[in-house]
């Protein structure tokens, strides 16, 4: 069978976006076996990723699948696909939707979120940017979210992710789809808790990264990793999330990746600041977007009008306005009040110790054995 005769009869899907994790979810969903077509802005990068199967500015060394191509017209890319990936900057989605509309109104594709951010100016999450701009079902909508590292993956070394839908059957179809021998997905109907475990655990990994940078040790960045879980649990819960969705792998499993890796951009960002760069200094150093740095000052606003309190993601912010030295931020880890407080978190969860391993716990059984039942995540 020819080239063109055999990308014909594969399902046809399009990934709006061809930065690093564009680019990589487009190899998830080739290697399993549909013909994607990826939209680039640039042109120069769209026949990059046509003559030479490689998108070297992202993601060096990858050599993409046969069954990938690239067009920077929009039209192109969506013609005939059943499912349409978006991954771009959370901060410039809306705007983009602007030119998706007319091209997706007469479908009836799943829409599905990659992106791990909330819009500055009206803390909305993705998912909500994209019902509001397309006038579309939510139930056509999904996201995907995880432990997800666009290089690891993209040199296939073996991960899990969770796609998350208002609608079982969008959230089934997506994921029957997103998947291969190397990336395992399942599915849950918790969309709140899934796009805020990606939106928060980038807040931690900036800490993280601070305290990296400064040179403090290990235990301060446990300290942080733990009861950052518990700053996430609280904040997603009062916007409606399930806990135990944070203790999954849109939550723990997320959180743990981002905050231990180098190949982490939040994480990268945090370790510039913890080294004395500037906010701006750190913008023009980094090669990609941290979605962690534009998140900030929109979670916190939603956390003071809910009442939870983020004294670590407090912390960043007046790192990031230059209000706190880096060095300080581990002094005031949680809180500058010296009256002893328990580890639970304000929705009654346990915080710390027996409640972290048991978090962790789970999220090694969703990968190697397809969840538990006190799981809303399902295989």
């Amino acid at each position: 069978m020819s080239r063109r005769a055999e990308s014909a009869v594969l399902p046809r899907v399009a990934v709006i976006g061809a930065g690093s994790w564009g680019t990589t979810f487009g190899k998830i969903l080739a290697d399993g076996g549909a013909h994607v077509t990826m939209w680039a802005r640039r042109p120069e990068l769209a026949t990059e990723i046509n003559e030479a199967k490689r998108n070297s500015g992202y993601l060096p060394g990858i050599n993409l699948p046969r069954s990938m191509t690239a067009t920077a017209r929009l039209s192109e890319a969506l013609d005939g696909a059943e499912q349409v990936y978006l991954s771009i900057p959370s901060q410039a989605l809306r705007e983009n939707l602007t030119a998706l509309r007319s091209l997706v109104e007469g479908t009836d594709a799943p829409l599905v979120s990659l992106m791990k951010g909330v819009e500055k100016r009206t803390g909305l999450r993705m998912s909500q940017v994209i019902e509001q701009e397309l006038a579309c079902d939510p139930a056509r909508i999904a996201v995907a979210s995880g432990p997800n590292l666009a290089l690891e993956i993209a040199r296939e070394q073996p991960t899990a992710a969770v796609i998350s839908s208002v609608s079982q059957e969008t959230a089934d179809a997506v994921a029957r789809r997103a998947r291969n021998s190397y990336f395992r997905t399942f599915v849950n109907t918790d969309v709140i808790g899934t796009e805020f475990g990606g939106v928060l655990k980038n807040l931690i990994a900036v800490a993280i990264g601070i305290v990296d940078g400064v040179g403090y040790g290990e235990n301060t960045k446990a300290s942080i990793i733990t009861r950052g879980l518990v700053e996430m649990t609280d904040f997603a819960v009062a916007q409606g999330a399930h806990p135990e969705t944070l203790q999954g792998l849109a939550g723990l499993g997320d959180l743990i990746a981002t905050c231990q890796s180098p190949l982490s951009r939040n994480n990268t960002a945090g370790r510039l600041l913890g080294q004395g760069y500037s906010f701006q200094d750190v913008v023009k150093q980094m090669n990609q977007t941290a979605e962690g740095l534009a998140s900030v000052a929109p979670v916190l606003q939603l956390a003071r009008e809910a009442g939870v309190e983020m004294p670590i993601v407090e912390q960043v912010k007046r790192v990031l306005d230059g209000t706190m030295k880096p060095r300080d931020i581990a002094p005031h880890l949680t809180t500058d009040d010296d009256t002893p407080k328990g580890e639970r978190t304000q929705n009654g969860q346990a915080g710390g110790g027996g409640a972290l391993w048991r978090s962790l716990q789970r999220t090694l059984d969703q990968f190697r054995h397809g969840g538990g039942r006190p799981s809303r995540d399902q295989s």
